[in-house]
């Protein structure tokens, strides 16, 4: 067994597919099949469970899947040193500082405290740019709400935290008096939204969100320039938005936000890291942003 056997399956794994694997992997699929093939005969038991349009992995295939991951990350690691790279290390995080609001600080400092030498390139990212990235194999950690899980893929997941969904409005608006917001109240109410461009879950997701109530959200603009050009919009027009309450951390004085009663589903935010080959110090980051989360749960 060599480590390209154990790339050429973690690959597969991760894609759940051999065309997509081998086209990631510059191979041709018969051979990339072949050498998964010749890994299951050494091992001497079944990794894969071939369907017709996609891959799963044997209960044998997952446990093998983690060990596989971990010494693929080691002998990165491993190269780095002896190539004299490891002064040098870069950890590339794709987010949206709404995401990780009232975390992000600490983590960062008990990181650079924990790992001096690597060096982390933060992104404010849309969630269209930050797809594009992940797929170009320019993201090492990227942080997402669940809604864009699956349009990234070969990423693992691993929940991040949760948030709760409000209304966001100018002071001047007619429910802002209210001190909670009846989802029904949003019946016929016109609403600012994110556009389909740059945020392409968002229509939906409120969508799904607002069904169990009766709701069809109302939205009669879209901004694609993300949350800071539509609080501008809100304001010029006294309007109301949908978010996640992490936004209080970026909401201007004259805008206020207002939970809903009976509450809407939390948003579930998701830390990814590319299945295949990742980053060895992402996994610790993401941990350091889900250890100030409960924190930060706690305290409230």
């Amino acid at each position: 067994m060599e480590l390209r056997h154990l790339r050429y399956f973690a690959a597969v794994a991760a894609h759940g597919s051999f065309s997509r694997a081998a086209h990631n992997l510059h191979l041709t699929q018969p051979a990339l099949s072949r050498q998964v093939k010749d890994l299951e005969e050494e091992l001497g038991v079944p990794l894969l469970v071939r369907g017709t349009n996609a891959i799963t992995l044997t209960e044998a295939g997952e446990i093998f899947y983690e060990e596989a991951r971990d010494l693929l990350a080691r002998a990165d690691q491993a190269v780095q040193r002896v190539r004299g790279e490891a002064r040098h290390e870069i950890l590339r995080v794709g987010y949206g500082p709404s995401l990780t609001s009232g975390i992000m600080p600490r983590a960062l400092e008990r990181f650079q405290a924990a790992v001096p030498r690597v060096r982390l390139e933060l992104e404010d990212l849309s969630p269209r740019e930050m797809k594009e990235k992940a797929l170009a194999g320019q993201l090492d950690l990227v942080i997402v709400p669940d809604s864009a899980e699956n349009s990234i893929k070969g990423f693992q997941w691993t929940e991040l935290r949760r948030m709760a969904v409000v209304l966001v409005m100018s002071r001047a608006h007619p429910l802002a008096k209210l001190g909670k917001i009846p989802p029904k109240r949003l019946i016929g109410l016109p609403l600012h939204g994110l556009g389909r461009v740059n945020f392409p879950d968002y229509v939906p997701k409120i969508r799904a969100v607002l069904k169990p109530f009766g709701v069809v959200p109302n939205f009669t603009v879209l901004e694609n320039d993300g949350v800071t050009t539509m609080f501008a919009g809100l304001e010029a027009t006294q309007g109301a938005t949908i978010l996640a309450d992490g936004v209080v951390s970026v909401l201007p004085r004259s805008l206020l936000m207002r939970s809903f009663s009976p509450a809407l589903p939390d948003v579930v935010i998701l830390a990814g890291l590319p299945a295949d080959r990742p980053n060895v110090h992402a996994g610790t980051f993401a941990k350091l942003l889900r250890d100030e989360a409960v924190r930060k749960k706690a305290r409230a």
